[in-house]
């Protein structure tokens, strides 16, 4: 069943922590968002990464911040427990555009991301 509005505006406060430490280059906020047990998967440059969220963690920290840097959140379904939510990132690191989509599920009364997969846009690949 399709959750009220305001669940909607609660799981888009959660992904803000997310587009937060990228554009920051902090993970302190990320890790407010994700569990401890969270996954990442993904093609970062033709590599295939997944495992522990740390992993996204330590990009975060190393990449850093830039000015340049744009998101877009985009809520795509709230349902009582689960919320799937898609992350537009442009110049992440000066140079990679990737779409992010985020599984949170709502732990305690609070969203909680517990896995995160990603696209990297094709003309962003270094060769």
């Amino acid at each position: 069943m399709r959750d009220k509005i305001h669940e909607y505006e609660a799981v888009a406060k959660a992904a803000e922590l997310f587009v937060k430490s990228v554009a920051e280059g902090n993970s302190e906020h990320a890790k407010k968002l994700f569990t401890d047990d969270a996954v990442l998967f993904g093609i970062l440059n033709g590599s295939m990464e997944h495992g522990s969220i740390e992993q996204f963690y330590t990009n975060v920290d190393t990449v850093g911040a830039d000015s340049n840097f744009k998101a877009r959140i985009d809520i795509l379904a709230v349902e009582e427990t689960v919320a799937v939510v898609r992350v537009l990132e442009e110049g992440w690191g000066g140079s990679i555009d990737f779409t992010d989509f985020l599984l949170l599920l709502k732990i305690g009364g609070e969203w909680k991301c517990v896995a995160k997969a990603y696209n990297q846009n094709s003309n962003t690949i270094k060769k």
